[in-house]
């Protein structure tokens, strides 16, 4: 049976492979940064129609929403680097494309991808909030950043939590694809452990369960989060419905 499958192999190459999980957190917090604070900027930019940046907010979200993240992956490693060049050429400045780390460019994508997505959950978290609650503290004399962080922001973090966790379970899974850009992460040293046994299948069983491990963890934290920053209402409706 060891010929056809190997369970031992499963759970003896778990070690090898976490050694590059923290490639991994890396990526994953890097990009959810990213993300987050782009998010929060392009959902700011649409709910306020600021002229041209809006179309091209629009525009942006459009194109990584309507793309394959491998896709942009593939642009971003080659593209950059196009850029540098062409910069470089016009503006007489000296760029070594060759030295940039791979991860910048997979963290870029990544961060730009996840940004698109979560543009859109916080937006919707921002504009769930009554209007009424705005007018009353415009009432009271506070100004606009004194509203957002204090009204809005506080209460569309609440209604967004649940996205944004399933969000951040798919940015995990994304940083799978970042081999594409010469990235070793752990599905790439699995690629790389793999090859090397020609046991792919027992590999990618030590990779499904490691994946599976961080995705509870993730849905964990956010349900307790999620509860934490509930309010006494909110959690009455949950267990009522």
């Amino acid at each position: 049976m060891s010929n056809i499958f190997d369970w031992q192999l499963v759970f003896t190459e778990i070690p090898l492979l976490l050694k590059y999980l923290p490639v991994t957190i890396q990526l994953t917090l890097i990009a959810l940064i990213i993300g987050w604070v782009a998010g929060l900027f392009i959902a700011i930019v649409k709910i306020h129609r600021i002229p041209v940046l809006k179309q091209l907010c629009t525009l942006f979200v459009s194109v990584v929403r309507g793309t394959p993240i491998i896709v942009q992956l593939y642009l971003t490693y080659f593209g950059i680097p196009i850029f540098l060049k062409y910069y470089n050429f016009y503006n007489g400045t000296s760029y070594n494309v060759n030295g940039i780390p791979p991860i910048i460019f997979a963290i870029v994508a990544l961060g730009l991808n996840q940004s698109a997505f979560d543009s859109e959950t916080i937006r919707a978290a921002i504009q769930s909030v009554e209007k009424g609650q705005v007018e009353a503290a415009k009432s009271l004399g506070m100004n606009g950043l004194q509203i957002f962080f204090r009204v809005l922001l506080p209460q569309a973090v609440t209604v967004a939590i649940p996205s944004l966790g399933n969000s951040l379970i798919g940015l995990v899974k994304g940083t799978s694809l970042a081999f594409t850009c010469s990235v070793v992460e752990i599905t790439a040293q699995g690629k790389i452990l793999a090859g090397n046994s020609y046991r792919y299948f027992e590999v990618y069983c030590s990779l499904a369960i490691i994946y599976w491990v961080i995705t509870i963890f993730i849905e964990r934290l956010f349900t307790y989060i999620e509860k934490k920053m509930s309010v006494p209402e909110q959690i009455a409706e949950k267990k009522e419905a």
